[in-house]
């Protein structure tokens, strides 16, 4: 029987989403964003350097050179801490390499429940509840909350990071309005536009990682219970830098207990891995018990977890590992001031370089790892607005005065040789 449609013909064709992927592809190359990964190895004895993979003449043995690491998110330098590695070392001694399952199907390992523990006592809550990441524990922990009842209003930073932004729009059935950036005259407008019944969320970060910028917490808090709001704080790129016990900004401030739900990482201040909540222990109950991405997904190896908790119980106990962060960030400014290379004055621990082209951007970041040893990550859209593209540096604990004056050097002879001259505290303007 003939019906007119020809199978081999469709079945030998090329899927379009081929085509789409390539064009996609290409148009990402023409502005400028291809992301390519640099093979970099920490050595954890000498951090912040890493060695380099340099690519062999064919039969010879790999080799690979040494590069100072600019850009990594392990402020403090907690995930080569020799006692944070042994914890990890030793729980896989006992309890071997993986979990074995979720949490529900191959049970809940010790580790697990101390570390929650540790992270709600951190942050002064009833209750914690651990996730595979950060981007998880605030997309989950979003979306579940935002689907619970009908009628939801999020009230959203315009900055807020991605994973945020995806728990967000994951949320059908609940309404979502941006607020200007740290803009709490536009949230109170927008808040006392809202239904009065609406139950309503305000989610927001402490320190955003791009610009550097600090978040008014406790104006925030103040606002939420002016117009009956939940208050959802992001502090991934704050806990261990700041507050006593490194609980973050609002440790700092005092205005933990005026906040509803923390959130924060094991991966960054802490250096190792996975991400939490920590609030009232009926609402980490209802998320444990409602959110997929903790129900659904292979929880925390122990080695893991244990890593963790001793990071963060060293975090807490030891305030010089953040005195000595903040005294490097202050000191690589005032080099960078001396000398006239450009950088953004934040309120926080992050260096941002401005460029303010992306193909450039990149250029520059290539030419230190080839020509200095030094690794800085280029920052583009959409991680940041065309336009305002920017190296982003996050000096530790662990960078000398000796490689802070190397990166002096070297930026101020890259940005001066590719059309960028020194300028006025914040800006690169061009030559």
């Amino acid at each position: 029987m003939k019906t007119g449609v020809d199978w081999v013909t469709i079945r030998n064709a090329r899927h379009p989403f081929y085509d789409f992927c390539d064009e996609a592809l290409e148009d990402i190359r023409r502005q400028g964003r291809y992301r390519s990964f640099t093979p970099l190895a920490r050595q954890a004895p000498r951090y912040p350097v890493y060695e380099e993979e340099i690519d062999p003449v064919p039969g010879e043995t790999p080799e690979g050179r040494e590069v100072i690491v600019w850009s990594s998110n392990d402020y403090l330098g907690m995930g080569v801490e020799p006692e944070v590695c042994e914890a990890a070392i030793a729980a896989i001694r006992e309890h071997g390499a993986g979990a074995g399952g979720t949490r529900n199907i191959a049970g809940t390992s010790p580790l697990h429940k101390r570390l929650e523990a540790e992270l709600a006592a951190l942050h002064g809550k009833e209750a914690g509840l651990l996730f595979v990441s950060g981007y998880v524990s605030n997309q989950a922990s979003l979306q579940t909350i935002l689907t619970s009842m009908p009628g939801w209003i999020c009230f959203s930073d315009r900055c807020n990071h991605a994973s945020m932004i995806a728990g967000i729009k994951g949320a059908r059935g609940s309404t979502t309005v941006i607020f200007e950036h740290n803009d709490l005259a536009d949230l109170e407008a927008k808040l006392a536009a809202a239904p009065i019944d609406a139950p309503k969320l305000i989610a927001f970060e402490s320190v955003y990682s791009m610009d550097g910028d600090v978040s008014d917490i406790a104006g925030i808090c103040a606002l939420a219970r002016k117009y009956g709001a939940m208050t959802y704080l992001d502090e991934v790129h704050a806990v261990g830098l700041y507050g006593d016990e490194g609980g973050g900004v609002s440790q700092r401030d005092g205005v933990a207990d005026q906040v509803d739900i923390i959130e924060g990482t094991l991966a960054k201040g802490f250096g190792v891995h996975g991400g939490y909540i920590t609030a009232s222990a009926q609402i980490v109950d209802y998320l444990r018990s409602s959110a997929s991405g903790f129900i659904f997904t292979t929880s925390l190896p122990p080695s893991i977890a244990a890593a963790a908790l001793a990071s963060v119980k060293l975090v807490r106990a030891q305030n010089w590992r953040r005195e000595k962060m903040f005294e490097r960030v202050n000191e690589f400014r005032r080099r960078m001031r001396a000398a006239g290379v450009p950088f953004m004055m934040t309120a926080s621990h992050i260096v941002p370089v401005p460029v303010g082209d992306a193909e450039l951007c990149k250029k520059i970041s290539r030419r230190l790892l080839d020509e200095y040893g030094l690794y800085a990550t280029p920052i583009n859209y959409p991680t940041v607005p065309k336009g305002t593209e920017r190296l982003r540096l996050t000096p530790g604990p662990y960078h000398t005065d000796e490689m802070m004056d190397q990166m002096v050097t070297a930026l101020l002879r890259l940005l001066t040789e590719e059309g960028l001259r020194p300028g006025a505290e914040g800006t690169a303007q061009a030559a």
